[in-house]
């Protein structure tokens, strides 16, 4: 009796910013890689390239697309706007410790961001992209931010979003979700490699 190959998501965090280096909150603002960045994005080639992908979808940010294409997926790349990173709002660009210094105890992923989005917000669209996952049913690649990932793989697990907490990524990283045994028992099979 053959087993059936369950499919496999692929995360990707973009490559270094000068602000993913800095500790700046990167959400709408569309910074670009770093020469370091883009050096990591290109080593991910040959680690991705064993993979067929049915898709590959991306955040509509630069970074993620310069990731993409320097990874070598550029071609096939379909923008999905729920890939964006948090909307910070009134914390765009702003450090955490420089958040800290105004609002003490405050914690991204509990209490959201002024004039932005809340870990619920963000869950939501996480919540979309998984349901057009599963119905491709298929490998597929995706290319984004820390934040929208860690949200993405929270869900995914049936965490509520703020689970994302949980999980840290480094830039230019490899995740993948898939199943254990069915597709009743949603895991993660690797974390930011």
């Amino acid at each position: 009796m053959s087993q059936t190959k369950l499919p496999q998501i692929t995360l990707v965090r973009h490559g270094e910013t000068a602000w993913s280096l800095s500790g700046q909150h990167t959400g709408r603002s569309d910074i670009p890689l770093t020469p370091v960045g883009e050096a990591a994005a290109r080593t991910l080639a040959p680690r991705l390239a064993a993979g067929a992908y049915a898709a590959v979808w991306s955040s509509p940010s630069s970074r993620a697309a310069t990731t993409c294409a320097l990874a070598g997926f550029g071609a096939a790349r379909t923008i999905d706007p729920d890939l964006a990173e948090w909307d910070y709002g009134a914390y765009e660009g702003r450090t955490t410790k420089e958040i800290l210094a105004e609002r003490p105890g405050w914690r991204l992923f509990r209490d959201g961001c002024p004039g932005g989005e809340t870990a619920a917000d963000v869950g939501a669209r996480a919540d979309r992209v998984i349901a057009r996952i599963r119905a491709l049913d298929a490998d597929l690649i995706l290319f984004s931010s820390a934040h929208c990932l860690r949200v993405l793989a929270a869900r995914w697990l049936g965490l509520p979003p703020e689970g994302g907490a949980l999980l840290v990524l480094g830039t230019a990283s490899v995740s993948v979700l898939g199943y254990e045994h069915d597709r009743s028992e949603p895991v993660l099979r690797a974390w930011n490699g």
